[in-house]
């Protein structure tokens, strides 16, 4: 009888025990931890390369694969990521891990064997992007998580900056000019109607006061044969203009004196 009270005495006792301790003990918190920094602008084309990793086996040969870990135990598990990167047309691009309604591959993985911690993230991208940033939600306590190494796909550079190319400008060849400009004389005008001295036409034919045409020609001819012209009253009209008042004056002084004969008987 005394040895049946021990026994339940100290069954009680130990479950009380092991209650005080449940009830003392810490819940395991969630908490949010970044990017190392350290891999902040990472390319997979330049970071360590391990495409023999087998969770890259279903990975398209045009696309990167991405490998992320939590790198201690106090952290606990990955329960999701939140990762940023840049496009090739520089555009930002938020990428959450796992999410089944994306357009991307990506999963958790736990590290294999008899330990079931989820220690590990994957995740497939178009070529050429570049990890600019990101954040995790673990089961426990930590400072960062890390990115592991890459598998680049085709057409990914091994530099991360590309070459520039400089846009070759051509400048216009200037057209040689030869000798002096010549220069040019205004055209002056000529009145409408009027003939230029140069092209005045001489008279063809002038009239004497008496009636008569004289037509030139004849006397004063220059080296190329041609005549100056008479101006003037013609000669022949002064003589017999003179010859009819001689005559004239001659009748008048004739009768005159005929006037004035006086007859005497």
């Amino acid at each position: 009888m005394p040895l049946r009270r021990r026994l339940t005495r100290t069954a009680v006792s130990t479950a009380a025990a092991t209650a005080v301790l449940a009830i003392a003990s810490p819940a395991w918190a969630s908490s949010v931890v970044p990017l190392n920094p350290a891999h902040a602008g990472a390319t997979a084309g330049t970071f360590q390369q391990e495409c023999r990793d087998p969770r890259f086996g279903t990975r398209p040969t045009n696309q990167d694969g991405w490998h992320f870990v939590l790198p201690t135990k106090q952290a606990g598990d990955f329960q999701s990521l939140t990762l940023t990167f840049k496009d090739t047309a520089s555009v930002s691009v938020t990428v959450t891990v796992p999410n089944p309604a994306d357009a991307y591959t990506d999963f958790l993985s736990a590290n294999g064997g008899g330990d079931k911690q989820v220690k590990h993230a994957y995740l497939f991208t178009p070529s050429g992007w570049t990890l600019t940033g990101g954040s995790a939600l673990v089961s426990g306590e930590g400072d960062k998580f890390n990115l592991s190494h890459t598998c680049a796909g085709t057409g990914t550079t091994a530099s991360p900056t590309p070459t520039p190319t400089t846009p070759s400008t051509e400048s216009p060849t200037p057209t040689p000019t030869t000798g002096s400009p010549t220069p040019t004389t205004p055209a002056t005008s000529t009145p409408s109607g009027s003939v230029p001295p140069s092209e005045s036409v001489p008279p063809s034919e002038s009239t004497a006061p008496g009636g008569s045409t004289s037509t030139p020609g004849g006397a004063g001819g220059g080296d190329n044969g041609g005549s100056l012209p008479l101006t003037g009253v013609a000669v022949t009209s002064f003589a017999l203009g003179g010859v009819a008042l001689i005559a004239g004056g001659a009748l008048l002084m004739m009768r005159r004196r005929r006037d004035r004969i006086t007859f005497t008987s």
